[in-house]
């Protein structure tokens, strides 16, 4: 496959969907139909226009391939090993997508630059989601998540596309399926890797059902099946050839990084923890790419983030020997997502809603 043709393609099922409702004029009454849309049992509303009934019936079930064993033995290991996938995913995922200069820009040109809340908040939301039991079948709710957000991507594609601001010959398109493989991999890979940065035990089945997951999301998020690796080898190797090598420093990547670890810092009450945010960013990132985002510099946290690796490891094998341990660590992922969503939102429940304008 040409990856680098990947950059200049995007999603035709779910753009066609954005491109009718802008021009319809429908979007802002469409989105407050899918506010209530939240359940994978949930019949379509009615009151949408068809286009969109369409695309929910296309976008409805997972890939054939799909394999529900992996699945729930995913889900198990989410309940293991929860604060460790949450932790990875705040501290080193979130970076490592701002250490990528065309979807930063994007990021830019969609005024989401000042507001890393929301990002942060669509995020926690899309994987406490992904992190239910049966999260593609019955009783979940990550099939409407998926959809939606993968009408986020659409509008964000048409009106960044349509920005004078948007270099379409050297940039491509915008959110394309370069960008979106790439997210895939940083979510997936990267935080496996950043998981045993950490000191985190994951076992080659564990990291291989993980992978699946959001393999199969890849899939309903509207990422050509053919361009994702089937397997878990192919993808580290691809994490490796296509992602890490499109790190690079940019104004956009260090503000966003700025903003985020200032957004971290308010969580952490008292001037005595200034700098555990930045240690943690740099425990579970490329010493390289934090350098490249600016990330600050914390001996003394650093030390001490480092000799909480060392504890996490003993903490992990208590896990499997107590009983109050595996509550406590079982508890703390979901606490630690939900807390992130429920700060940032004022308590309400993340919308996610397909912007309208570059201005969202």
């Amino acid at each position: 496959m040409d990856l680098h043709a990947l950059k200049y393609e995007g999603d035709p099922l779910a753009d066609a969907v954005i491109a009718h409702l802008v021009e319809s004029g429908s979007l802002a009454e469409v989105n407050r139909v899918l506010a209530e849309f939240r359940g994978n049992d949930e019949p379509i509303p009615e009151h949408l226009p068809p286009v969109v009934r369409d695309y929910l019936v296309a976008t409805d079930d997972p890939p054939d391939w799909m394999d529900e064993e992996r699945v729930a033995r995913a889900h198990d290991f989410f309940i293991d090993d929860g604060v460790h996938v949450a932790s990875v995913l705040s501290f080193g995922a979130m970076v490592n997508c701002y250490a990528q200069p065309r979807p930063s820009k994007v990021l830019t040109l969609t005024h989401r630059l000042n507001q890393p809340h929301r990002r942060l908040s669509e995020t926690s939301q899309f994987v406490l989601n992904m992190m239910e039991p049966n999260a593609f079948g019955t009783g979940g709710s990550f099939v409407p998540t998926i959809q939606k957000t993968r009408l986020i991507h659409a509008a964000v594609r048409y009106f960044v596309g349509r920005s004078p601001e948007w270099d379409h010959a050297a940039d491509g398109v915008p959110v394309c399926q370069q960008d979106l493989l790439g997210a895939l991999l940083i979510f997936s890979v990267q935080v496996i890797d950043g998981m045993r940065r950490i000191g985190v035990s994951v076992t080659d089945t564990e990291a291989e059902d993980y992978y699946h997951v959001w393999r199969v999301a890849g899939a309903v998020l509207g990422i050509r099946p053919d361009a994702m690796p089937e397997t878990l080898k192919e993808a580290e190797e691809l994490s490796n050839t296509l992602v890490r090598a499109s790190y690079a420093p940019s104004d956009e990547g260090i503000e966003l990084t700025r903003n985020l670890v200032e957004l971290y810092e308010k969580f952490v009450p008292g001037k005595a923890f200034d700098g555990v945010v930045a240690a943690m960013v740099r425990q579970v990132v490329d010493a390289e790419v934090a350098d490249w985002l600016e990330v600050p510099h914390s001996k003394g946290w650093t030390r001490t983030v480092s000799a909480g690796a060392r504890v996490m490891r003993v903490f992990e094998r208590g896990e499997d020997r107590s009983r109050v341990a595996r509550a406590v660590l079982d508890k703390a992922g979901d606490l630690l997502l939900g807390a992130s969503v429920r700060t940032l939102t004022d308590g309400q429940p993340t919308t996610l809603t397909v912007p309208a304008c570059l201005k969202t």
